[in-house]
């Protein structure tokens, strides 16, 4: 079975799910092609295919243009139907050279599965996996469903029509793609994030008086860290001595504006800006960790959470999104209002002055949860059934 996997860019540092995913397909004997707009050349899980580019100046363009569509003459009949289904969708002529020129790259291939790794690369390419003879799946993310349709309205209509399969990270996702139009009668397969526990190392509580808490996360608005560097503010006034490490990185406007509110909070020598961080090295400063904070205003189901349970670190997280598809709160961390500081400093409180065996129950409770039900192990089952039924 031959699968291609469409994504702006090759998998990055943060983005195991897909590494985790391409690896369990190869196990399992499956090939898979990578259609990415940009290629990342230490990227060796398997082949990448890049989209053709897109130039400014007018002649780069036409000379582009010229290779790209000499390149799809063997591939005429693939052309030919995809240019007829744009039509009888009564596309423009322009419309449909543009989304020929942007779909080269696929419709050269013979594939039997064509997944969209984010519903919104989708948009342009609904009708190319007919075209090219294949079955069409995508998936659900945060900001697909989450963001984007906010501000694009009835944006998936085509992909509603002519996708066969999809696939969410949570319930919370698929429940709310029905909500913008996707058919309940359409097949689906909910597959979280997974975490490969043999290649985490665990870690005991901290007993230390100093608290390190933990955020990894974009900088970005609806991460929430907004929320919780106002929390360390209620801490810091309690007289609670604590570090607190934000993992990742941002555009420099929304970095200068949270650097700019741990500064105008008095916060400079407790709040981390660590930067963007490689897995391992991200994982690394998570094990220094007390206490693991995901504020966000939402969230699809967050990988960096499942994680920090499988280290067996305090957690606390919005109730909202597919969060609590995640925790199991007073089992397996806490869940608390978003959008609210004090109760997320007052939870940080009422965790530090819990006594240790209670704290050690919550953590152990996490780390079987993880290790029950969100393995890589299960996780490359589960594609395998995707594909297969």
């Amino acid at each position: 079975m031959k699968i291609g996997i469409v994504l702006a860019t090759s998998p990055g540092y943060s983005e195991t799910f897909f590494t985790s995913k391409i690896k369990g397909l190869q196990k399992n004997g499956m090939e898979v092609l990578l259609f990415v707009r940009e290629k990342n050349k230490n990227f060796t899980l398997c082949k990448q295919i890049s989209a053709p580019k897109v130039y400014t100046n007018p002649v780069k363009q036409f000379i582009s243009s010229l290779l790209v569509f000499t390149s799809l003459l063997p591939h005429f009949k693939k052309v030919f139907r995809f240019i007829k289904l744009e039509k009888q969708n009564n596309r423009a002529f322009i419309q449909i050279y543009k989304k020929v020129y942007l779909n080269a790259h696929i419709l050269k291939h013979k594939l039997d599965w064509l997944h969209f790794g984010f519903a919104t690369q989708a948009l342009g390419s609904e009708l190319v996996a007919k075209a090219i003879g294949a079955k069409m799946a995508v998936s659900f993310r945060g900001f697909d469903i989450n963001v984007y349709p906010l501000k694009h309205p009835n944006c998936y209509k085509a992909v509603w029509e002519n996708v066969d399969k999809v696939h969410s990270i949570s319930n919370y996702l698929l429940t709310k793609a029905w909500q913008i139009g996707l058919s309940k009668s359409l097949p689906y397969q909910i597959i979280t994030p997974a975490v490969d526990i043999n290649k985490i190392k665990k870690s005991s509580i901290s007993n230390q008086q100093s608290i390190t808490l933990v955020t990894i996360a974009r900088l970005n608005w609806i991460k929430g860290l907004n929320i919780a560097i106002q929390a360390m503010k209620f801490l810091k006034d309690k007289k609670i001595n604590f570090k607190y490490y934000i993992i990742g990185s941002g555009t420099d406007k929304e970095t200068e504006r949270y650097k700019y509110q741990a500064y105008a909070l008095g916060l400079e020598k407790e709040v981390i800006f660590t930067g963007k961080r490689s897995h391992k090295e991200t994982l690394q400063l998570l094990n220094i960790a007390d206490l693991y904070v995901q504020p966000s205003f939402n969230e699809g189901f967050c990988n960096a959470l499942l994680e920090a349970q499988t280290l067996g670190k305090l957690c606390i997280a919005s109730n909202t999104g597919g969060l609590p598809e995640n925790i199991e709160n007073g089992k397996t961390g806490w869940l608390i209002p978003k959008y609210n500081p004090q109760a997320l400093a007052n939870k940080i409180i009422e965790i530090v002055h819990l006594p240790e065996d209670k704290k050690q129950v919550i953590s152990t409770n996490a780390q079987k949860r993880v290790k029950k039900y969100f393995t890589i192990e299960q996780q490359e089952k589960k594609f395998v059934e995707f594909y297969n039924n």
